[in-house]
């Protein structure tokens, strides 16, 4: 298949563009920027497109001739605002609902699109407000696209945002103070992530679905990064913070 993968050169976009590949795809990557995608041209069949995925005309050219597009864009920082911010209603409600629109012209077929765990127009924050518009731009288009939405649970693997930043925060920390100690986690493994979007593919039982992509285990956000500081071998003392701190913190 000829699949165009948006937000391919990130974290776990480099992970599925690979197992794609693997499995005898042609996988085309758009970028702003070639040097920040330039690691995926190892990839026997992989090729990186200069583009800027929000100019609909560039979407409309980067869809010729695909098979099935992917969605992966997501920003963590994206302002304050109701029902969320700007960045947020750019970054994951106008371009879902651009690439819908572009796909459904180009006479694409299939669309799978990232969105987060516990998305919902009512959740308590922006960033899931935004991923349940989100998730509401791209089904919009069925039937005329098969859609498959993802809801990942925060994603580990080498090079993550999540363990990865809280190991290299306790290397110069003598104590971490910790927001949220309690808070409940089930992580996904990055790879596991990509089997599941690249599975989707041709089964037709996903088409119009959407799935929350979570780990076997439940863990404290004070277990994990206890286990981040053991497994970095900078183990620190874990200060746990009561609520008014932990939103100071935040």
């Amino acid at each position: 298949m000829n699949l165009l993968v948006v937000g391919g050169s990130g974290f776990i976009g480099s992970r599925l563009a690979a197992r794609l590949c693997a499995l005898g795809h042609n996988v085309l990557v758009p970028t702003r920027h070639y040097e920040s995608a330039k690691h995926l041209l190892v990839l026997p069949t992989a090729a990186i497109a200069e583009a800027d995925v929000h100019d609909e005309a560039e979407l409309a050219r980067l869809m010729r001739d695909q098979d099935a597009v992917v969605n992966l864009v997501g920003i963590l920082k994206g302002g304050e605002g109701e029902p969320y911010g700007a960045g947020f209603a750019r970054a994951h409600v106008e371009l879902p609902q651009k690439i819908a629109r572009a796909a459904q012209r180009a006479g694409v077929p299939r669309l799978l699109h990232m969105s987060a765990l516990q998305a919902h127009a009512r959740a308590p924050s922006g960033y899931l407000r935004s991923k349940a518009a989100g998730e509401a731009a791209a089904f919009a288009v069925a039937p005329s696209l098969a859609v498959t939405v993802f809801r990942p649970s925060v994603v580990f693997g080498r090079g993550d945002a999540f363990l990865t930043l809280f190991a290299r925060l306790l290397k110069f920390l003598p104590a971490m103070p910790l927001a949220c100690p309690q808070a409940l986690f089930q992580p996904v493994w990055v790879a596991d992530v990509a089997a599941a979007f690249a599975a989707s593919l041709t089964r037709h039982e996903s088409f119009g679905r959407a799935y929350d992509l979570c780990g076997p285990r439940r863990y404290t956000l004070r277990e994990l990064v206890a286990y981040a500081g053991r497994v970095s071998g900078h183990a620190r003392p874990l200060l746990g913070l009561p609520t008014t701190l932990s939103y100071l913190q935040a």
